[in-house]
């Protein structure tokens, strides 16, 4: 194999590998975007749970024990 065959195999690798790196890098920002609204909507769902379980403690104080 000649200098310029090798040359014209390594940039056509590069060119490959480029776009693959390009393509993972996409992935990847999405994926990040992805965990970020999960993890925002587990904060609200976890404040509305506290929110809820304040709601029901007051209520199971105030009511009467179960055997009257």
């Amino acid at each position: 194999m000649n200098a310029e065959a090798r040359i014209t195999e390594l940039e056509s690798r590069q060119a490959f590998q480029d776009d693959t790196i390009q393509q993972l890098s996409d992935v990847l920002a999405t994926q990040q975007r992805v965990v970020e609204r999960l993890q925002l909507q587990m904060a609200a769902l976890l404040k509305r749970q506290e929110e809820m379980a304040g709601q029901f403690e007051s209520f199971e104080e105030d009511a009467p024990p179960p055997h009257y």
